[in-house]
């Protein structure tokens, strides 16, 4: 039998593609992929990672909460946070609960992701 496995994480975009995937990049130290435009980007594809994060210019996104979201996890949340702001992000909101600290920010097009505290 065989496995499903992760290929993309894909963000539709309002906007302009290839800037939303350089506030990912940025976020998460990585590059944009070459051959990247308005309406198409990747990060991680050139650096083998995985999952690649892609981004497609759509004309309507979807209006309302995103139902899937990145949690990404960092010893230093307050410094990443901070980080995250400074390239654009917008602080949301602070969470503990279920023995889980986050915070929850909204990526320059209004897509929520969490950075939570992890070893």
């Amino acid at each position: 039998m065989s496995e499903l496995g992760i290929a993309h994480v894909t963000f539709d975009c309002g906007g302009n593609a290839t800037e939303l995937a350089g506030f990912y990049a940025g976020l998460l130290r990585r590059e944009v992929d070459e051959g990247a435009s308005p309406f198409f980007a990747t990060v991680g594809r050139s650096a083998g990672a995985a999952p690649v994060l892609m981004f497609i210019r759509v004309p309507d996104r979807t209006p309302g909460k995103n139902s899937v979201h990145l949690d990404l996890h960092t010893p230093d949340l307050a410094g990443e946070v901070a980080r995250a702001v400074s390239l654009g992000a917008k602080h949301v909101g602070d969470f503990d609960e279920y023995g889980a600290v986050w915070t929850t920010l909204a990526d320059p097009e209004g897509n929520l992701f969490d950075i939570g505290r992890g070893h």
